[in-house]
């Protein structure tokens, strides 16, 4: 990885936590458009789940007090189960197909609430929010679009949103990390994972990000969360498909 990569990187990380902190979302699809325009998926797949681990996780953490437990553990079910089917598939993507995957899933924003009722506080639902954005999240990278769709229609408040959308995204990046650092070890050993330096420094440069967002955060209302988060995720979508199509 060269030196200008590398600085690349660190700067999309401080820029795209701090959008993340604000909307939960955006800041990851973003991140993960750069890293695969500038290394290999695979390695892009496990300094993106590196990454997006620490942000979510010390996000989860800075708004612990509103995370809603009981939503994470049946999320998480639904989670194991597509943790085995990935395994067993054994299917990664090239980088047009990640591509398209980003651009597509966040057009999912715009699914009419009469196609698709969502609500990840009804019954079943976090279950099946698990297994289709865990799947989703480890073999395109992002999933944050497909789960704000379980969150959009719910009486949680903005706070409430962010907090658990960030604890069950620390287990989906962790699932991201394994299933693309295995293959990757045992074709050609320790040595082709992405460097540990480079994740040290993204560490801090994500909470700052993430500290600076939560600021923010604090001073929207939820209306103008909710609008904010979907024209963004729009925006980034279209780049991303561009780039799938070879426009970008």
């Amino acid at each position: 990885m060269t030196s200008l990569a590398a600085s690349i990187i660190l700067v999309t990380v401080l820029a795209t936590s701090f959008l993340s902190g604000i909307f939960g979302m955006a800041g990851g699809v973003i991140f993960m458009g750069v890293l695969t325009a500038l290394v290999p998926v695979a390695t892009a797949m496990i300094i993106h789940g590196a990454v997006q681990m620490v942000s979510n996780g010390y996000r989860a953490y800075l708004w612990r007090r509103h995370i809603h437990w009981s939503v994470f553990r049946r999320y998480a079910l639904g989670s194991a189960a597509a943790v085995l089917l990935l395994f067993a598939l054994s299917w990664r993507p090239d980088k047009q197909m990640v591509y398209l995957m980003l651009g597509l899933v966040t057009l999912l924003v715009w699914l009419p609430k009469s196609i698709a009722d969502l609500d990840i506080q009804k019954p079943y639902q976090a279950e099946g929010a698990g297994f289709v954005v865990q799947a989703l999240n480890t073999i395109a990278g992002v999933a944050g679009p497909l789960m704000d769709q379980f969150f959009v229609h719910t009486d949680m408040h903005r706070h409430e949103i962010v907090a658990t959308k960030a604890v069950t995204q620390v287990l989906a990046h962790f699932v991201k990390i394994i299933f693309w650092s295995v293959p990757v070890v045992m074709a050609t050993g320790m040595e082709a994972l992405p460097p540990a330096w480079l994740i040290l420094a993204a560490a801090p440069l994500s909470m700052l990000g993430t500290t600076l967002g939560g600021k923010v955060l604090d001073r929207m209302s939820d209306g103008g969360f909710k609008r904010g988060m979907k024209y963004l995720v729009t925006a980034v979508g279209a780049v991303m498909l561009m780039r799938a199509a070879g426009w970008l």
